[in-house]
């Protein structure tokens, strides 16, 4: 039996969205009895953007800080290739981004 992998990266903002796609992946993999390694949480990325709340420079200096967390988890996936076609139908919300790896057994 030929055993292929496929990779699947996923990160978001929202961290309710990447749960979400969790969960799919695993309930699907167990359906169809993939081998599943994940999700692997890998470290959150945060982007700071600190910005003057005065521009014009009149006033104190004060200043507001912004940030943005990025969660990333990657699942690692081996089985038949019929049934690995069928993890990628899952519905993916529109704030995840995913990335795809395939790899031959």
């Amino acid at each position: 039996m030929n055993r292929n992998k496929i990779w699947i990266k996923i990160e978001s903002d929202n961290l309710d969205s990447i749960k979400e796609v969790e969960q799919q992946i695993v309930q699907t993999t167990q359906m169809y009895e993939l081998k599943l390694q994940g999700p692997v949480p890998l470290p959150r990325e945060e982007l700071k953007v600190v910005v003057r709340r005065t521009p014009c420079g009149d006033g104190s200096d004060t200043y507001e800080t912004w940030r943005k967390r990025i969660h990333k988890r990657i699942f690692i996936i081996s089985g038949d290739e019929k049934n690995l076609v069928n993890v990628l139908k899952i519905r993916i919300p529109t704030d995840v981004k995913i990335s795809l790896k395939f790899v031959g057994g």
